[in-house]
């Protein structure tokens, strides 16, 4: 990536082949290849793009990062001189994590977060199989300080709002698994993080089927505004990308100085 004000971000909503390592990552290949030939600098995968989500398929599946996806993901990310962010399993010890890894344009490892909100719906009850992360994430490049936060977490404002206040953080990251039935939860939601914290979010969301659970793609990139720069589809894959700008973060912030405005005595 470069330092310049404005930068070009895509995001990946792609399916997966439960525990078909290889294949999933042959397919975060060719988006990476796509996003680069379209100019993006950046690129973000989904949730458990390595795995799938399917609890019982991580539990047997997951690998410390010396093996599995990590390693190709980070010479997919040379390859293509592209700063790529992509959900992975995480196995440490006897835990394993439902993590996200960052690497930069040259393949290198520049941040990685822990899932810190697990799921805890009886199909999916990420508790059987993940120990959650117990710290926030953030990473600068250039202008713009990314914060890492998986699916869940959007549910939980505590997050940005943390992010954006002790961390500077202006543009969000979201690799996400979300499911069909809550779609709406996942346009509001994912819009009024990016509102209320004057900055960009960036959702790449999983579509197909997994362990019987359809999700639901809708992977957005929203302005600090409040404005849908790209969006995908409910059902296929997709690659979406847009250019984000340093200066609208700012025009943003000066017109309306909410961060400004806080109640520090109340909150």
């Amino acid at each position: 990536m470069t330092a310049n004000k404005d930068m070009k971000i895509a995001a990946a909503q792609i399916s997966c082949a439960p525990g078909e390592i290889g294949a999933n990552l042959r397919k975060i290949r060719e988006f990476t290849s796509r996003a680069k030939n379209a100019g993006a600098e950046l690129i973000i995968f989904p949730e458990m793009s390595d795995t799938g989500y399917s609890m019982p398929i991580i539990r047997k599946a997951a690998t410390d990062w010396n093996q599995g996806a990590v390693p190709r993901l980070e010479e997919i990310a040379r390859e293509f001189s592209v700063a790529m962010i992509c959900g992975v399993s995480e196995r440490e010890g006897d835990r394993i994590y439902n993590s996200q890894v960052f690497f930069d344009a040259a393949g290198n490892m520049i941040a990685k977060y822990r899932k810190t909100h697990l799921v805890t719906a009886p199909q999916v009850d990420e508790r059987s199989v993940f120990t959650p992360g117990d710290s926030f994430v953030s990473c600068q490049v250039g202008n713009y300080v990314f914060g890492l936060t998986i699916c869940y977490d959007l549910r939980f404002p505590e997050v940005c709002r943390k992010l954006a206040v002790e961390q500077h953080v202006n543009v969000f990251l979201n690799s996400s698994a979300w499911p069909i039935v809550r779609v709406e939860h996942l346009r509001i939601l994912a819009l009024t993080r990016a509102i209320e914290n004057q900055s960009y979010l960036i959702l790449a969301n999983r579509t197909g089927v997994d362990n019987g659970g359809t999700l639901c793609g809708t992977s957005v990139i929203i302005d600090p505004y409040g404005v849908i720069l790209a969006a995908a589809s409910v059902d296929r894959e997709e690659l979406i990308s847009a250019e984000i700008s340093d200066e609208v973060i700012k025009s943003v912030r000066e017109r309306l100085a909410v961060f400004d405005h806080r109640r520090k005595d109340l909150y």
